[in-house]
């Protein structure tokens, strides 16, 4: 049995601009995470296994 192949929903006028607006903003955002105690911890228990 075939399956319906679907329309995909295009966003127009003012949606397609905010759209884009929140889209580059959220790209320009330089905000970096920083994992550098996630990773101490991780090579802690790593180490305390003898994987490390």
């Amino acid at each position: 049995m075939a399956l319906e192949i679907k329309a995909i929903p295009t966003l127009t006028g003012k949606e397609a601009e905010r759209f884009m607006k929140e889209a580059d903003k959220a790209y320009l955002n330089n905000r970096k995470t920083d994992f550098s105690s996630q990773v101490k911890v991780a090579r802690a228990i790593l180490k305390k296994a003898n994987m490390l």
